[in-house]
């Protein structure tokens, strides 16, 4: 059976050494500091490791039951929902006026990812309830905001988010569902919603849907989509649970991964609903949360292949076979563990590599998204914004790739049950999809992200790297192995944006080359990551104060990363810049 071991300690590096949390001038910030953010992440791994890692195999195996008209989830889920719950974990980033604890969205995301990789499937039960409550907490009225942010919080209630349906996934101008007034003020919402995340469970006692649907009248596609409060049990006045709602289950899909979660057909036949924020402005609404619901995907891609990496690893320290190339490095057993060989030490320098540079860019995302709040930064807003598609697109490809690595890393056995990789690369897989599937973020990157604010912030985003390499150029150590190859990777992506700006008369060679983007961009964010660690680490060793094995080994694995991944940058460079008649020639009738 697969463990898993919380990363702490990178963590806190991270949080203290990379970002200077106390100093950045964030607000609520300056509260976390080196005790404080030890205390919590500790106890979330512990949480992690003790309790939903056991789990993943269970759920994997188990998956949820639908019996008429409850899905079961599987057995231990509801025992650690309420831990969970009871620990205020839930509601560890909410608004202390309706029962959260108030911290950092950024805290939010280093706990989170030790969720996610203990236990993929059962974590996102509590990521949709965080939707649900963002967006209620936004757009909701004052009432509203009584009514259901409370319990959300708590955790006594879940959220979910339904948009998708049968006919039609990323075109939501295409959605049929119907919500027709009603005396009272409230909507009678019909229709059928696919892929709904914990749409129907056992876990809480009520189940809050938010619902995309029509208004009859309204404009067509898209301006004419309302967003709709639609509980699974109506709400008395004095908070109690009134009537079940008309809506239910219509059925549980069978998916590839993430079994430990219910994935539900809902349909609603005339239920009660609750217009949240304005008439036809539901994708106003809906897009509140996105940029923190698709950093919380790319989290999920690279959380699974950090335990993936972990037992990679383990496996590798152990299994004997063959022997070292220059010569026996464990005599006294008959064959040397296959860490020594050459091949393997590149597959897992590639794993870690990718997986702690995706830590630092998942938490910087997450500090530009609390500065834009807390601070109300609109410069940080346009940053996160623009990088959003990049870490949901580029961090879920790379991590689903860790986990395919890992798995190859222990031969036949990744391939069978008993190891778990198989686990891990089938849960990683959807990341690649939901929230927008990964082509679909290199499209909003460069047909929209590209030109926002008028280049400005792309513009930003090249200066911020052009100055840290000026800033750092007199430390020889860190130009030759960091500074100079992020200097090369930022120039091949200026190259391919001006490609684009040039070319924008013919669309198609701009979106044809535009997961090419997407990537080259991920690994300049990378790499840029990587200088800011080394030069951390290069300066922990010169204090003398830290762990001087631990910085020793992050400088040889940015070094790894500089040398032998961002060069890619090149490669997606040079396709971009093929154009798109290549892409756009061959006749359908010819494929």
């Amino acid at each position: 059976m697969p463990t898993y071991s919380a990363p702490t300690k990178d963590m806190q590096f991270l949080l203290h050494e990379v970002l200077n949390a106390t100093g950045s001038g964030i607000g609520g910030y300056d509260e976390l500091d080196r005790d404080f953010t030890s205390a919590i992440l500790e106890e979330a791994g512990k949480l992690a490791e003790n309790v939903l890692a056991p789990l993943n195999v269970v759920g994997d195996e188990e998956g949820c039951t639908l019996e008429n008209g409850t899905v079961h989830t599987p057995t231990g889920f509801k025992g650690a929902y309420d831990q969970m719950r009871e620990g205020g974990w839930i509601g560890l980033d909410c608004d202390p006026a309706f029962g959260g604890q108030g911290m950092p969205y950024l805290m939010n995301s280093a706990v989170g990812e030790m969720f996610v990789s203990a236990n993929m499937a059962f974590n996102m039960y509590q990521g949709l309830s965080h939707g649900a409550y963002n967006a209620i907490h936004t757009h909701g009225t004052d009432a509203q905001k009584q009514t259901y942010l409370p319990k959300l919080v708590e955790g006594s209630w879940s959220g979910t988010m339904n948009l998708t349906e049968p006919h039609c996934g990323t075109d939501l101008g295409l959605i049929r569902t119907k919500a027709e007034p009603a005396d009272d003020g409230s909507y009678r919402i019909t229709g059928q919603k696919i892929w709904i995340s914990a749409g129907e469970h056992d876990l809480t006692d009520n189940i809050i849907h938010l619902v995309l649907a029509r208004i009859p009248g309204g404009p067509e596609g898209v301006k004419g989509i309302s967003l709709f409060i639609v509980p699974k049990f109506l709400v008395n006045e004095d908070g109690s649970l009134g009537a079940r709602n008309d809506l239910s289950c219509g059925g549980l899909e069978k998916k590839m991964g993430i079994h430990g979660n219910a994935t539900c057909v809902m349909n609603y036949d005339g239920a009660t609903g609750y217009l949240i924020g304005e008439m036809h402005k539901g994708m106003r609404a809906m897009f509140t949360m996105m940029n923190e619901a698709r950093l919380g995907v790319g989290l999920q891609g690279y959380a699974q292949g950090v335990v993936a990496y972990q037992n990679a690893l383990g496996f590798a320290l152990d299994r004997l076979q063959g022997r070292a190339v220059t010569g026996a490095e464990a005599p006294d057993k008959p064959a040397d563990p296959i860490i020594v060989h050459p091949d393997v030490r590149r597959n897992l320098l590639h794993q870690k590599s990718f997986i702690e540079g995706a830590r630092a860019f998942t938490f910087w995302g997450a500090s530009l998204i609390d500065r834009a709040h807390r601070n109300d930064d609109a410069e940080a807003e346009a940053m996160i914004s623009l990088l959003t598609p990049v870490l949901k697109g580029f961090l879920t490809d790379k991590g689903f790739e860790t986990t395919v690595l890992a798995q190859q890393t222990l031969g036949g056995s990744g391939f069978t049950r008993e190891w778990g990789l198989e686990q891990f690369v089938r849960d990683a897989r959807i990341t690649m999809i939901y929230e927008g599937t990964n082509g679909i973020q290199s499209l909003d990157l460069v047909g929209r992200k590209l030109g926002l604010n008028g280049g400005k912030t792309v513009m930003a985003f090249f200066e911020m790297v052009k100055s840290f390499i000026k800033e750092n150029e007199g430390n020889a150590d860190l130009k030759s192995g960091f500074l100079d190859p992020l200097k090369a990777s930022s120039k091949d992506l200026q190259a391919a944006a001006m490609y684009f700006m040039q070319n924008m008369k013919n669309p198609n060679d701009a979106l044809s080359g535009s997961y090419d983007f997407m990537h080259l961009f991920g690994h300049v964010c990378l790499g840029l990551m990587w200088a800011r660690m080394a030069k951390a680490a290069m300066e922990g060793l010169e204090t003398g104060d830290g762990d001087a094995e631990f910085y020793r080994t992050k400088i040889a694995t940015g070094r790894y990363y500089m040398a032998r991944q961002l060069p890619a940058t090149a490669l997606h460079l040079s396709r971009i810049q093929s154009g798109g008649e290549v892409v756009m020639d061959l006749d359908a009738a010819h494929f």
